[in-house]
């Protein structure tokens, strides 16, 4: 049993935060406005995100975060990725020295082009071997309703992996350990971009094969960059890569491909926010900084450019296509 914080109560914080308390560990849930943490600990629901999913009693809910962060040796960090810097900031003088910090986040900072391991490091001052990432094909929904599934620990220390990973198995929650943490980010961070590259693609009304071969042609971009930083392909091979990226490009629950679909259909940005209902798409946000990252490192990715030129650059749907079929034939 853990004593665990979890930073962010929305969707997949508030279904990680019901693993941990499921699991058996003492749960504390920090969300930045006190009515909500006062609602959550009234009615063991929360009524912003999963709000039909009962929650343990014995998650305890709080808007202060040194309440939340009090005596927690494992710290998730359940906030977008964009924020995570200014939050971190603000939290890392009431976080312990040799606190277990989990990174629940899956982007790449635009201004740092930094992975979310790389900015909880550069804030904190702590040694990368205590930071670990939890990914895979999770869907908050499907978790939260205790429907099977598996995620993947990953931390280059095997002891804090093993301890994370015991405290979250439950008997629908399978974690499985990595030490490629470079590998299980990039997977988390890319596949969000090739999911509104597949809701463009079903908004635009084309079909099964079109999906099969961005998936697949996604991959490959994905393994390229992940490959140039010093992942391993085997960790893009399995859930984390795969897994994360079938379940979010797939999915009619997913966020980014709800995203990109109201794209494909002619709507604009705003137009596609209201889509996810207020939720945070962060592909539309990580294709700027995946592609520039990817730029960095000279890694082609035309999938990921395509989003980026639609997103930020006025390019319709029907052009990007066009664009991509365009393209030089070469062998796969």
């Amino acid at each position: 049993m853990v004593e665990a914080a979890v930073m962010g109560a929305g969707a997949w914080g508030t279904a990680l935060a019901k693993v941990l308390a499921d699991a058996g560990n003492g749960v504390r849930l920090w969300t930045r406005r006190p009515e909500l943490a006062a609602q959550i600990n009234a009615t063991h629901r929360n009524p912003d995100y999963l709000g039909e999913v009962a929650l343990p009693s014995s998650i305890r809910a709080t808007g202060d975060a040194g309440e939340a962060l009090d005596g927690a040796c494992t710290v998730l960090l359940g906030v977008p990725s964009q924020t995570l810097r200014t939050n971190l900031t603000g939290w890392k003088q009431l976080i312990g020295d040799d606190v277990t910090l989990v990174s629940l986040a899956k982007g790449i900072e635009l201004d740092s082009l930094m992975r979310m391991s790389q900015v909880i490091v550069a804030v904190t001052g702590a040694d990368p071997s205590r930071v670990a990432v939890v990914t895979g094909p999770n869907l908050a929904k499907e978790v939260a309703d205790e429907q099977p599934a598996a995620t993947v620990v990953a931390c280059a220390d095997s002891g804090r992996a093993v301890a994370l990973q015991r405290a979250m198995s439950t008997a629908y929650f399978r974690p499985y350990t990595n030490s490629d943490v470079v590998g299980a980010e990039i997977g988390g961070a890319c596949k969000n971009v090739i999911a509104l590259a597949c809701g463009m693609a079903a908004g635009a009304g084309l079909g099964e094969n079109t999906s099969a071969a961005i998936i697949t042609r996604g991959l490959a971009e994905i393994m390229r960059l992940g490959i140039a930083l010093g992942a391993k392909g085997a960790t893009l091979a399995g859930l984390a890569g795969v897994g994360d990226l079938v379940a979010t490009c797939t999915s009619p629950q997913s966020r980014n491909r709800s995203f990109g679909e109201r794209l494909g259909r002619g709507g604009s940005m705003e137009s596609a926010l209201q889509a996810v209902q207020g939720h945070v798409a962060e592909g539309a946000t990580s294709c700027q900084s995946v592609l520039a990252l990817a730029s960095s490192y000279d890694v082609e990715m035309p999938l990921t450019d395509a989003v980026y030129r639609v997103c930020h650059q006025g390019l319709s749907v029907e052009q990007a296509v066009m664009l991509l079929l365009g393209r030089s034939t070469k062998p796969e």
